[in-house]
């Protein structure tokens, strides 16, 4: 074994730029592969991770306006939402698929107010659920419970960014303090993460406090639930088309009306997210086999080469006694070598790479509105995923590499003598 790995030294020392040349083939391929896999990796995860902030497992509908004239009302016609119909979302028509319902009150602007410091407020009646149908993080302090519904308390959750103007130094000390919203005064039990540019910038309030106070009528503004039952796409399209229309007829809305009703479905949403990622990762390993499957062709081509380059050589080795075997197990650990080792050379500057992109591209960010976002999120490859990626190059290599050596080893003593 020792004198074969001596002989492959030897030979490739002899064909450096052939050696060269292989190795590039090898390296190049799969550090494509790494390298575009980490840049994929990277972006769904930044995808993933900023997006999936905002979709939910749940259904909101909201009203909106008429597009059409119909039943002798004219267009632009405002669709008010009310308790009526989320009784009729609760009710038994929907109860084998919609589950926790909840609702939020219009909204109203006011002055909060805390010490010397002010700031505007949007106030929003608001059940406890609403904060996992909107994603709200906690900063500090708790959202809303039922216990504060049940007894129409006058406690409020602030923005971050509201809680650092009333409180420039320490805006987590606000939760427990009073802060006045217009005359009234509220308890503050939470703080939630946000900035100025985030749209969901508002104050939350018991549902049932606002409307004692501000809102004694029975419109909503918006109605979130779960469902259960729906599994697929077109279950959800099909249960959408079947609500929608039945709200229409209790509000008298054309049933080809569609601005009149806007229903956001997180569960569709979160599929057709998962559908565009398993796109994109497919789109990713395609062109990364593709690029792997060239250096694997160039690794055949080459080896073709060198066997018709050695011909000559191997009619001596024949003609001394060396055995076809021999030859074929001299050609195969060359192909072995030349892959194994440039292999995990490109397998070791692609994983580099990732970690380039990581600290550069990963560290830029890129505004979508309301937030910046980084345009990378941990862009790297899994070492399972790159081991066996080298381990798959170096099999095809070895394959690449019996071809040509099969032929050569078959070749008669007194042909490849003759071969120039």
């Amino acid at each position: 074994m020792r004198e074969l790995f001596h002989e492959i030294a030897s030979t490739l020392r002899q064909n450096k730029l052939r050696t060269a040349l292989t190795g590039f083939a090898v390296s190049w391929g799969i550090f494509l592969l790494i390298a575009l896999l980490g840049a994929g990796n990277g972006l769904m995860n930044s995808f993933m991770g900023n997006v999936s902030e905002y979709i939910s497992q749940s259904i909101t509908v909201q009203g909106g306006w008429t597009s059409e004239p119909y039943a002798g009302y004219q267009r632009d016609r405002r669709i008010q939402l009310d308790e009526q119909d989320v009784a009729y979302t609760e009710g038994t028509e929907w109860e084998d698929i919609i589950y926790d319902v909840s609702r939020t009150t219009t909204s109203r602007s006011d002055t909060l107010s805390f010490g010397e410091y002010s700031v505007n407020g949007r106030l929003v009646g608001v059940m406890p659920g609403y904060q996992e149908s909107m994603k709200l993080k906690m900063a500090a302090g708790r959202f809303l419970n039922p216990d504060d519904l049940k007894q129409e308390r006058k406690v409020m959750v602030l923005a971050l960014s509201q809680a650092k103007e009333l409180s420039p130094r320490e805006p987590e000390a606000l939760v427990g303090q009073w802060v006045k919203a217009g005359a009234i005064a509220y308890r503050v039990v939470g703080i939630y993460h946000t900035d100025e540019r985030d749209w969901r910038r508002m104050v939350a309030i018991p549902y049932t406090t606002y409307k004692g106070i501000y809102d004694a009528g029975n419109k909503v503004q918006s109605i979130t639930f779960s469902v259960n039952g729906p599994k697929n796409l077109q279950q959800h399209k099909d249960f959408e088309q079947r609500y929608s229309e039945a709200l229409k007829r209790r509000h008298e809305i054309a049933p080809t009306d569609r601005r009149a009703l806007w229903i956001n479905n997180g569960y569709t949403d979160n599929m057709e997210m998962t559908k565009a990622q398993n796109i994109l990762r497919t789109a990713l390993w395609i062109l990364g086999i593709l690029t792997l499957i060239s250096g694997i062709v160039g690794v055949s081509n080459i080896m073709l080469i060198t066997v018709k380059e050695r011909t000559h050589e191997f009619g001596i080795r024949k003609a001394i006694g060396a055995k076809p075997g021999e030859i074929l197990k001299l050609i195969i650990a060359e192909s072995i070598s030349i892959t194994a080792v440039f292999g995990y050379v490109g397998m070791l500057l692609g994983m580099v790479a990732c970690q380039v992109m990581d600290k550069t591209i990963g560290q830029s960010g890129v505004n979508i509105g309301f937030e910046e976002i980084k345009m990378l999120e941990n862009p790297s490859v899994g070492l399972d995923v790159a081991l066996e990626a080298t381990l798959l190059l170096i099999v095809a290599g070895t394959l690449a590499g019996a071809v040509p050596a099969w032929k050569a080893a078959k070749v008669k003593p007194i042909e490849a003598l003759r071969a120039e």
